[in-house]
């Protein structure tokens, strides 16, 4: 899994019929101490992130394995909303 910050959102009206009621939300890998690092790309979004927030995004085969997108035609899902991030003994991000 990747760590990343949702910076948007997308929108498809013409797509894959098993997408059809899924988020798209846009998202920019991040490295530990929170600084966004990597291209933006498209995550399938399953626990309801909202812009801005810190997520974990599973890709690959993985983003096929949740609940949600089970067998669908996915690369990157997010999984989760991180709380906190600590590296080190310190905190290097927290929910506000």
């Amino acid at each position: 899994m990747r760590i990343a910050r949702v910076v948007g959102s997308a929108v498809s009206t013409v797509k894959d019929v098993s997408l059809t009621g899924h988020k798209l939300l846009l998202v920019q890998e991040t490295d530990p101490e929170n600084t966004v690092t990597g291209p933006v790309f498209v995550a399938v979004d399953v626990v309801g992130a909202g812009s801005g927030e810190l997520v974990l995004v599973a890709e690959g085969s993985a983003a096929r394995h949740s609940a949600t997108t089970n067998g669908q035609p996915v690369d990157a899902v997010i999984m989760g909303i991180l709380d906190s991030l600590e590296v080190d003994g310190r905190v290097t991000f927290r929910k506000s």
